[in-house]
C-alpha cells in the first residue's frame, strides 16, 4: 500500500514540475509588440554591391547611430559567453543571439534528459532487480478504482493534447505559409518593378519616328543602367526563391513530424489504457518502453518550439521598433533591404532624361515632317507626303530642364501623354497606293503608330519609375513590416501557444500514464480471484458433504 501511494505522489510531483516549467517557459513580457514572424536564415546574405545595398542611407527621423532592435526582450543568458547576458538585440546574423534564444528552450531539453535517465533507471531496477509495485491488501479494490480513474484522466489529457497539437500545427502551418507568401510577393513586387523599368528603358532604345532615333550617348547610358537593374533583380529573385523553398521544406518537415507525434501518442495512450485494464503485462512493457522514448522526444520538441516562439516574437518586436524608428543600420535590413539611394536616383534621373528625349524626338518630327508644308516634290523633298490640314499639337514635356515636374501649357496647345493618341488620331489621313495622303491629315497610319508607340513607352517609364522612390526611402519596407505586425503576427502567436500547450499536455499525460500502466497492470487478475473463489466454494462443498454424511450415520444408528 505504501508503494502504491509512493507512485501516486511521484506522479503528482512530476505533474507539478511540468506545470511550473510550462508557465516559466512563456514569455515574461506582455508588450503589445510581442508577436511572431517566420524568417529564413539564408536571408542573412548581405548584398554589399549593386542596387540592393543594406547600408544605403534612406530618409527617416533625425535618429543617428545604430539602432539596437528588441534590446529589452533579448537580454538572455548567452551559452557561448559563459551565460553572461546578451545585449546585442535582435540580430539573426549573430550566433550569440541564437545561443541566447536557444537558452529559452533549456527547460524542455533538461526535462527530456531527466526523464530519459530517471525512468530508464526505474525500468532497469524493475526488470533486473525484480522490484515490483502492485495493488494488494485489504484496500486493493479502493486503490484500483483510484488508479483507474487517474489513468483515464491522464489518458484523456494526452488525447486532448494530441488534438490541440493537431489543430495548432495545422493552423500554424497555414498561417506561416501565408506570412511567407506575403513576404515573397512583396519581394516579387520589387523584382517586377525593377524589371519593368529595365524593359521600358530597353524599349526606349528602339523608338524611332520617321527614322529619328535617340542619341547614341543616351543609349549607352541606358545599357549601363540596365546592367545594374538586371543584376539587382536577378539577385533578389534568386535569393527569394532559394529562401522560400528552404523555408517551405522546413515547414512541411515540421508539420509531418508533429502529425506523426500526435497520431503515435494518441494511439499509444489508448492502447496502453486498454492493455493495462485487460492486464496484459508482457504487452504493456513494450508500450512502456515506447512511451518512455516518445515522451523524451516530445520534451525536446517542446523546447524547440519554445525557442521558435521566442525567436519570432523578437522578430515582430524588432519590426515594430524599426517601423517607429526606420534606420538603415539595423539587422532587419537583411530581410527586405531598402534600395540603394544612389542607384535609385540614377534610375529616376535617367528615366526622366529618356522621357524628355523621346518627347523632344516626337516634337522634332512634328515640326520637321507633320507640320511642314513642302512643295509637292516627293523625290526632292523626303518629308513630303501630301500632308494638309490644321497643325498637329506638340507633345507636352512632363519635366522641365531641371527635371522637375511641370504642367502642360494651354497656350501652346500641348497634348499630354494620357490623351495624345486620341488627339493625334484626328490628324491621321488615308493613304494611296503610293504611300501619300489621299485625304486631309498630317499623319499617315504608319507615322501615327510610331508616335503612339513612343508615347506609350514614355508613359510607362513615367509611371513605373516613381515606385522606386518607395523602395529608396524605405516606405515600401515599412509598409510591409507594418502589415506583417498587424495581420500576421497575432495569429501566429496564438497558434504557437496552442501548439505548445498540446505538446505539454501530451508529455504530462503520457508520462504519468506510464507509471500507472505498470501499477494497474500488476493488480490481482480475474484468474487469481476466480481461483480463490473456487477454493472457497470447494471448501464449503466438502464441509456440507461431511455434515450430510454424519447425519446419515446418526440416522442409521437410530434405526438399529
Amino acid at each position: 500500500m505504501m508503494k502504491t501511494f509512493f507512485i501516486l505522489h511521484l506522479s503528482l510531483f512530476f505533474f507539478l514540475v511540468i506545470l511550473c516549467t510550462s508557465i516559466a517557459a512563456l514569455p515574461s513580457h506582455h508588450n503589445h509588440h510581442d508577436l511572431n514572424f517566420i524568417i529564413g536564415e539564408d536571408n542573412l546574405e548581405r548584398w554589399k554591391d549593386g542596387i540592393l545595398n543594406v547600408n544605403a542611407e534612406a530618409p527617416g527621423p533625425s535618429y543617428v547611430g545604430t539602432l539596437v532592435l528588441a534590446e529589452r526582450t533579448t537580454k538572455r543568458p548567452d551559452i557561448l559567453s559563459s551565460f553572461r547576458r546578451y545585449r546585442g538585440g535582435w540580430d539573426i546574423a549573430n550566433k550569440h543571439y541564437w545561443a541566447s534564444v536557444g537558452f529559452t528552450g533549456a527547460t524542455g531539453f533538461i526535462l527530456a534528459i531527466l526523464w530519459f535517465v530517471s525512468f530508464g533507471l526505474a525500468l532497469v531496477v524493475h526488470h533486473c532487480c525484480g522490484w515490483r509495485v502492485s495493488i494488494k491488501g485489504k484496500e486493493s479494490h479502493y486503490s484500483q478504482r483510484i488508479c483507474l480513474i487517474m489513468l483515464i484522466v491522464f489518458t484523456c489529457a494526452a488525447a486532448i493534447g494530441c488534438i490541440l497539437l493537431s489543430v495548432g500545427q495545422d493552423e500554424f502551418h497555414d498561417e506561416a505559409l501565408q506570412t511567407l507568401n506575403y513576404v515573397v510577393n512583396q519581394s516579387d513586387y520589387t523584382v517586377q518593378t525593377l524589371r519593368n523599368v529595365t524593359q521600358y528603358l530597353s524599349l526606349a532604345k528602339t523608338v524611332n519616328v520617321a527614322q529619328i532615333f535617340l542619341p547614341s550617348d543616351v543609349k549607352d547610358s541606358i545599357d549601363k543602367l540596365n546592367v545594374d537593374l538586371n543584376t539587382a533583380a536577378d539577385t533578389l529573385g534568386q535569393k527569394t526563391n532559394e529562401n522560400s523553398g528552404k523555408i517551405r521544406r522546413v515547414f512541411h518537415t515540421v508539420r509531418s513530424a508533429l502529425i506523426t507525434v500526435a497520431a503515435v501518442m494518441l494511439l499509444l495512450s489508448l492502447l496502453g489504457l486498454c492493455l493495462s485494464i485487460l492486464g496484459h503485462q508482457n504487452a504493456i512493457h513494450i508500450f512502456i518502453i515506447s512511451g518512455w522514448l516518445l515522451v523524451a522526444v516530445t520534451f525536446i520538441l517542446y523546447g524547440v518550439f519554445v525557442i521558435l516562439n521566442n525567436a519570432i516574437s523578437d522578430t515582430c518586436i524588432a519590426m515594430g521598433e524599426w517601423v517607429d524608428n526606420p534606420h538603415s543600420e539595423t539587422a532587419l535590413s537583411n530581410i527586405l533591404p531598402c534600395v540603394d539611394q544612389e542607384t535609385t536616383n540614377q534610375t529616376l534621373v535617367q528615366s526622366k532624361e529618356v522621357i524628355n528625349d523621346i518627347v523632344n524626338m516626337v516634337n522634332r518630327f512634328v515640326d520637321t515632317f507633320a507640320n511642314s508644308n513642302p512643295p509637292p516634290q516627293p523625290q526632292a523633298i523626303p518629308n513630303y507626303y501630301n500632308q494638309s490640314g490644321p497643325p498637329v499639337p506638340h507633345l507636352c514635356y512632363p519635366y522641365d530642364s531641371q527635371l522637375q515636374d511641370r504642367q502642360c501649357s494651354t497656350s501652346t496647345q500641348e497634348v499630354s501623354m494620357a490623351n495624345a493618341s486620341l488627339v493625334w488620331e484626328n490628324f491621321t489621313c488615308t493613304i494611296s497606293e503610293t504611300g501619300i495622303c489621299s485625304s486631309i491629315g498630317r499623319l499617315t497610319p504608319d507615322m501615327y503608330g510610331q508616335l503612339v508607340a513612343a508615347v506609350n513607352i514614355s508613359y510607362a517609364l513615367e509611371h513605373y519609375t516613381p515606385p522606386l522612390l518607395s523602395l529608396q526611402d524605405c516606405n515600401f519596407v515599412r509598409e510591409t513590416f507594418r502589415n506583417i505586425i498587424t495581420d500576421y503576427c497575432p495569429p501566429l502567436k496564438e497558434h504557437l501557444h496552442i501548439l505548445n500547450a498540446g505538446l505539454a499536455l501530451i508529455s504530462v499525460g503520457v508520462m504519468l500514464s506510464l507509471a500507472l500502466w505498470m501499477l494497474y497492470a500488476n493488480r490481482p487478475q480475474r484468474v487469481e480471484v476466480f481461483a480463490k473463489f473456487s477454493s472457497q466454494i470447494k471448501g464449503w462443498y466438502n464441509y456440507k458433504k461431511s455434515c450430510n454424511q454424519s447425519k446419515d450415520d446418526v440416522d442409521s444408528i437410530s434405526i438399529v
